[in-house]
This record gives C-alpha cells, sequence and structure tokens, in this order.
C-alpha cells in the first residue's frame, strides 16, 4: 500500500464518519476562528489608528532654530545660535531632492483681533504664516473654498484661510465667507478659504487660527525675528532615518556650520505617538494570540479525545490491515493524515470566519477597511497541520499501532 493509497484511504475514512469528522472540524475551526479573529480585529485598528496619527504628523520630522534659554553647565553657559532665516529656508526647500512635502511655517502672532464688518472675535486669534504644503501635512481640509497656491506665497497675496471658530465668529451659519474680507493687525486680506473643524485631537487649536503666506507674515513681522518651521513629510516612514541624515547634511551645508561642530539647529523626528502606538498594539495582539491559543489548545485537546476514541473503535481494522501487509508505518500514516485532514478542513473554515468576524468587529468600531490577515492565515494553517500531527499521533501510540 502505497503512500497514495493511504491517503485516499484516510480520506474515506474521514467521508465514512462524515458526521464526526464534521464536528471534530468545528472544534478546530472555533479555536482558529477566534485566533485569527483577534488579531484581525487588532490589525485593523493598527491600520485605522496609524492612518489617524499620520494627520498629526508621525510621518514627520521638524527643523527649526536651536533655541538658547540661558542655560549653563558647570559654570559654562550655553552656547548660543543664530535663528533660521526666511532665506536658510527657501534654500532647503529648493535644494531638498528627497521625495517628500516640505512645509514652511512661522507664527506671527496668537493674540490678534480679525474684523470683519461689524463683527470682530476675541483677541485670542492666532495668525501663522504658512507656504502651500502647510495644510496637507498637518492633516487640515477646506471645507469651504481653496488652500494658499505658490504663486500666492511666492509673491505674498494678502490671502487667508481661516479656521472654523473663526467663521462661527464673523459670519453666519450659512454665510459664504470665500471671497469676503477680513482685517488684522491694521491689514486686509481676502478670505480664500475655511477649514473643516479640526476639534480637540489637534495638537494645535487650529480651529481659532488664521493661514497667510509665509512672505507676508513675514513683512507684518516688522523687523522682529520670526521663528520659522520646517515639516518635511515622508509618505514611506521606513525611510525616516535616511531623510533626516540627507536633510542634516544640506542644513548643515546651508548654514555653513563647521565639521566636528553641532548642529547650529534642531532636527527632531514626530515618532513618539508611532512608538507609543507600536508598543501598544504590540500588548493587545499578544494578548490576542495567547487567547486564541488557548482556545485552540482546548480544540487540540477535543480532537486527541475523539482520535483516541476512533482508535479503540477501529483495533479490528487496524489487524486486518496489518494481516494483509500493512505496516504500522502505514497504520500510523492513515491516521496522522486522518487527523491533518479534519484539522485542515476546521482550519479553512475557521481562517474563513476569523476574517469574517475580525472585520465585523472592525465594522462595529466604524473601521472602513477590510483586513486580510495573510501571516495569521498562514499560522493559522500551521497550527492546524501540527495539531493533526500530535492528534494523531498520540492516539495511535498509545494502542501500541506503532509496535513494529
Amino acid at each position: 500500500m502505497n503512500l497514495i493509497e493511504n491517503i485516499k484511504e484516510g480520506l474515506r475514512s474521514v467521508q465514512a464518519n462524515l458526521l464526526r469528522s464534521v464536528l471534530t472540524a468545528l472544534i478546530v475551526a472555533i479555536g482558529i476562528t477566534s485566533l485569527v479573529g483577534i488579531l484581525t480585529a487588532i490589525d485593523g485598528i493598527e491600520y485605522s489608528v496609524t492612518a489617524s496619527l499620520s494627520d498629526l504628523g508621525i510621518n514627520t520630522f521638524d527643523i527649526s532654530s536651536k533655541i538658547n534659554r540661558g542655560r549653563s553647565q558647570q559654570g559654562v553657559k550655553e552656547k548660543s545660535y543664530p535663528r533660521l532665516t526666511l532665506g536658510d529656508a527657501q534654500k532647503f526647500i529648493d535644494r531638498f531632492d528627497y521625495p517628500a512635502s516640505i512645509s514652511l511655517s512661522a507664527d506671527l502672532t496668537s493674540i490678534a483681533e480679525v474684523k470683519h464688518g461689524s463683527k470682530k472675535t476675541n483677541p485670542n486669534v492666532g495668525v501663522i504664516g504658512v507656504n502651500e504644503e502647510y495644510l496637507a501635512i498637518k492633516g487640515l481640509n477646506i471645507e469651504k473654498g481653496r488652500n494658499l497656491s505658490t504663486i500666492e506665497v511666492q509673491y505674498g497675496t494678502k490671502a487667508a484661510v481661516i479656521g472654523k471658530k473663526v467663521f462661527d465668529a464673523l459670519y453666519e451659519e450659512r454665510e459664504n465667507a470665500v471671497g469676503t474680507d477680513i482685517s488684522f493687525k491694521g491689514t486686509q486680506f481676502r478670505v480664500i478659504g475655511v477649514l473643516e473643524e479640526k476639534g480637540q485631537l489637534a495638537e494645535d487649536n487650529y480651529d481659532n487660527m488664521i493661514f497667510i503666506p509665509i512672505i507676508v507674515a513675514n513683512q507684518m513681522a516688522s523687523g522682529r525675528g520670526l521663528d520659522y518651521w520646517l515639516t518635511v513629510g515622508l509618505t514611506d516612514i521606513t525611510k525616516m532615518e535616511h531623510a533626516m541624515g540627507e536633510a542634516t547634511g544640506l542644513m548643515r551645508a546651508i548654514r555653513m556650520d563647521p565639521v566636528g561642530k553641532d548642529n547650529s539647529f534642531n532636527v527632531e523626528k514626530s515618532e513618539t505617538l508611532a512608538e507609543n502606538l507600536e508598543s501598544i498594539t504590540g500588548a493587545l495582539r499578544m494578548g490576542g494570540f495567547g487567547v486564541g491559543f488557548i482556545t485552540l489548545l482546548g480544540a487540540s485537546i477535543a480532537l486527541m479525545n475523539i482520535m483516541l476514541v476512533s482508535v479503540t473503535e477501529r483495533t479490528r481494522e487496524v489487524g486486518v490491515r496489518k494481516a494483509l501487509g500493512a505496516t504500522p508505518l502505514r497504520i500510523r500514516q492513515q491516521f496522522v493524515i486522518e487527523a491533518i485532514v479534519v484539522c485542515l478542513l476546521g482550519g479553512i473554515g475557521g481562517v474563513i470566519l476569523g476574517i469574517l468576524v475580525g472585520n465585523l468587529i472592525n465594522r462595529a468600531m466604524s473601521i472602513d477597511i477590510f483586513v486580510v490577515p495573510w501571516l495569521w492565515m498562514f499560522l493559522g494553517m500551521v497550527i492546524c497541520i501540527i495539531v493533526g500531527l500530535l492528534s494523531g499521533y498520540y492516539p495511535a501510540k498509545r494502542h501500541r499501532v506503532w509496535i513494529r
């Protein structure tokens, strides 16, 4: 009796005891469903949170002035460095050829009183000079109108994009602010866009801000040096370290920092949230794997018990097969094949149910993405094969099928 014939015999045995095989497969399917379902849901949660945090800047790094806070160490005063200038920032944007988006910004004031007609805001509105990339990198969406254009930024057009709170303070609910004029600090601006409400999740109060071209903000500073911030946004976070190295080298060349000396500017990556997310989801994944594994362990014990009963019931069949010349190896293969087939049937069903259950959990949490966890599918099938091997091996050994 060759291996192929033995496989066919094992499949016929499964078919002959169809009800028992189906029930046994269901036991395994429940365990695999638990394992794959939990891990699929966790993958969906991680994807959703990562996408949300991407809007808050986890795929970015900042270049800014190195501020001297007047501190000293062991009697040695901390060295001061000149601030980044608008010229430094513009040279960096022009020369940085790494595939990335670069925003430039500077806070003009945080106590502006904005007027429109007879209405005015409280004197607590922030005004920021920006370039055309700023809103996209910060994850700010336009509700009405449009963003600042490259031409408006380059030529310093008196155009402005306003936040939702500023709109609510100056306009009626259904009034169209686009195309109207507002004024602050003695300068009149044309409103070209209104932002969607960002809410409290934002790192800054963008809803109570106005965004104007960076050159205009520089002009309105009246000789006061502004703190310019460059934010480099990457689509591929895995290239963060390489991009930061390129940016540091370029900025050192622009600032003419001497070789061997410290940078005269700060380069900081915004990945604290990403690191926290990774540790949290890692812990969740370990916990989910533990729960699923325990469930699967119970299913494997139940399967082994059924196989023990199966071997006991088929003692006469085993004797007849040995009398006809079947070797213990072939008999061993039959029981192992039967167990593996049952486990694979249950595993396939469990993987499909696990994907559906995991995505239903995601949908219940308003996560609109369908996750196909290829890694967990493969892991689930490997576990099924291992469980089948053990479940077929131990019962046959206990009943002395292995004796040669």
